[in-house]
């Protein structure tokens, strides 16, 4: 039997999401939770790969049992008193065999959030940005991401990904106001592709915000896209601001 479980996660206390030696994962924890309250060993496959720091408002993942889940209601209950506060699990449903949590997946969103506030509230969770950004030009330059398939430029140096060709097709900076109330003035970025190379986000922010900024032009951020070298990009940003927000799947249920 295959299942999908869909959880959040805070992941300012774990090495990301893959299971690693001498350090706390996401996947580690979750693994060691779903094992003791299944009373078998359980192995899961996660839509995608969140590196340290970085939150998942919400994330998929699969795991397979030689057993059907009778009460998954209860199952639930019991997984969320023992994996602890920062990982939160709200539906676990049964898909065929041949259903992957990573593979299948369509489409993927991810938010970067930005406060030109100090607060104690989100630290956490934003980026603080001591400078008014000029969001007018970092959405002309953000637009340009929309036509371009490889992503080069954005990605991690020295990754053993097959190709750096992704489809974008949102990228855009607004005012947020409904996401993070506590936040008080900021921005929110939010893009969306059918998959993401390793720090991509964090890279694509990074360049913008020297957009609004004005350190570099419009012309400018489209010759680093051009240029598929990661070094002249900007830097990557803090993981603190950076959330998997949504994920798409061609079932129902999801």
């Amino acid at each position: 039997m295959r299942y999908f479980v869909r959880l959040s996660y805070n992941g300012s206390g774990f090495h990301g999401w893959q299971t690693q030696p001498n350090a706390l994962s996401v996947q580690q924890k979750i693994e060691e939770s779903l094992s003791i309250v299944l009373r078998t060993p359980v192995t899961i496959v996660g839509a995608g790969r969140t590196d340290a720091g970085v939150h998942a408002k919400e994330m998929f993942a699969h795991f397979d049992l030689p057993f059907q889940i009778n009460d998954k209601s209860k199952l639930l209950i019991s997984l969320n008193r023992l994996v602890g506060k920062n990982i939160a699990f709200y539906e676990i449903f049964e898909v065929s065999a041949e259903a992957h949590a990573r593979f299948d997946a369509t489409e993927r969103t991810y938010k970067y959030f930005v406060c030109y506030e100090k607060t104690p509230f989100l630290y956490p969770f934003a980026w603080h940005s001591s400078s008014i950004l000029n969001v007018r030009k970092m959405n002309e330059a953000a637009k340009l991401l929309l036509s371009v398939d490889d992503f080069t430029s954005f990605a991690k140096l020295h990754s053993d990904v097959k190709t750096n060709i992704c489809h974008v097709s949102q990228a855009i900076w607004t005012e947020h106001v409904d996401e993070m109330p506590l936040m008080g003035r900021g921005l929110v970025f939010t893009i969306t592709a059918n998959r993401f190379l390793r720090n991509m986000v964090r890279a694509i922010v990074g360049t913008l915000v020297d957009v609004g900024r004005e350190k570099i032009s419009l012309i400018e951020f489209d010759q680093i896209i051009k240029s598929k070298n990661r070094c002249s990009a900007g830097i990557s940003m803090p993981a603190e601001g950076l959330f998997l927000w949504k994920i798409k799947y061609p079932y129902t249920s999801c």
